[in-house]
């Protein structure tokens, strides 16, 4: 697939002109936010924006109807936010949010600073297409499985294999040289491609960055034994005990907006909080008490402390009024299902069916709501598509 149109993936400085107003979308690279970062972002998106910080799935935040872009620039600078004029829009970075704390082989997040430094000291990777995403995996394979272009899985404490659009190219490096090799594969993407927004899209795109790399590091070689990758829906919701004794909370976002209230109160915690590619977010480093004293302060402010929750199933596109190529407001419909109770446990059967209107809609498990058939921002894996259309909605069962 050749694209014939640039890449118009938004940033900050390169606003995304929506049904609503102007959309700015702000890279978070491995979903780290410090509490000061998180209040700015906060404070911005009353004074600023639609009152909201809206949750992506590849762990970066979105902000509505901006209104002083400008102003936005200034604070997000000051904040740290916006390191690079130039390269804003490639700092795609998700890495495996619990790592170092709960389990996995190693801990992916020193990787994130140095993939994302890295990044912005070479002028040609300015070049990347803004929806280049690269994943940093400990091992547990919850991001490994998220369809990025160059990653790096964790098969021991000190051995990475290689990703390419998701799949293991079968080259291993180690921990010191991950970072390095990351960045070589995405020169190795912007010799080969032709148009092509992601990697996947180029004909045979992982075989021939993988040949580009052998062929330039004598090193390297890719006889490593295959490690299958499969797409999970692996949310880290409710109390979490981290190796060090201390406590991490999971916390769901319903329909991944994060009220600006709820985010000050967040951040009134003063710990690090990490956003999930599952419009979720992690509040690290607690003591027992202090973790029980925010699930108390928290959950009546509508954020997500149980695993069963049907919110968890659902996602949805922006919809109306956001997105004008959409048919319907698909996130309030969304809404109303979870609370009627017509999003059911997964063990119910499903058939395909067409027609609905929004009031008979009953389905099962996973599932997200679109506007159309773009389908945008549905989630990888087996998922039932729930798409508006001029006569009303269209439900395929997950496969």
């Amino acid at each position: 697939m050749t694209r014939s149109d640039p890449d118009s993936c938004p940033g900050v400085l390169r606003l995304h002109q929506a049904a609503d107003g102007p959309l700015a979308r702000i890279r978070v690279p491995g979903g780290r936010l410090s509490p000061e970062q998180l209040q700015t972002l906060a404070a911005a998106a009353v004074d600023l924006s639609d009152g909201h910080i809206e949750l992506t799935s590849r762990g970066n935040v979105q902000f509505r109807q901006v209104r002083d872009a400008a102003a936005l620039t200034d604070r997000l600078t000051a904040a740290g936010l916006l390191p690079s004029a130039t390269h804003e829009r490639i700092r795609n970075i998700i890495a495996s949010p619990l790592s170092g704390r709960v389990g996995g082989w190693t801990d992916v997040h020193p990787l994130v600073p140095a993939l994302d430094e890295g990044l912005r000291a070479h002028p040609r990777l300015a070049d990347l297409p803004g929806r280049v995403l690269f994943t940093l995996d400990d091992g547990r394979g919850d991001v490994s499985g998220l369809g990025g272009d160059i990653g790096v899985h964790a098969l021991d404490e000190h051995t990475y294999a290689l990703l390419l659009a998701g799949n293991d190219t079968g080259v291993r490096v180690s921990a010191a040289d991950a970072v390095e090799l990351m960045l070589a594969t995405a020169h190795g993407f912007l010799d080969i491609r032709d148009g092509q927004w992601r990697l996947h899209e180029i004909p045979d795109g992982p075989g021939r960055v993988t040949e580009h790399l052998l062929s330039n590091h004598p090193g390297l070689d890719a006889t490593g034994a295959p490690v299958e990758i499969t797409a999970r829906q692996d949310i880290p919701i409710g109390w979490l005990n981290q190796d060090d004794d201390r406590v991490a909370l999971g916390a769901g976002v319903r329909l991944g907006s994060l009220p600006a209230r709820t985010a000050e109160f967040i951040a009134a915690i003063e710990r690090p909080v990490f956003l999930t590619p599952w419009r979720s977010l992690v509040i690290t480093d607690l003591e027992e008490w202090a973790a029980e004293q925010v699930v108390r302060v928290l959950a009546p402010m509508g954020l997500l402390f149980d695993a069963n929750s049907p919110w968890l199933q659902v996602s949805a596109c922006a919809g109306r009024p956001g997105c004008a190529k959409s048919l319907t407001d698909v996130r309030a419909d969304a809404a109303a299902a979870v609370e009627s109770g017509r999003v059911i446990p997964t063990a119910a059967t499903q058939s395909a069916q067409e027609g609905l209107d929004a009031e008979e809609i009953v389905a099962a498990g996973r599932q997200h709501w679109s506007g159309c058939d773009r389908r945008c921002g549905r989630p990888r894996g087996p998922v039932t598509d729930i798409i508006a259309t001029p006569d009303g909605y269209r439900i395929t069962p997950a496969e």
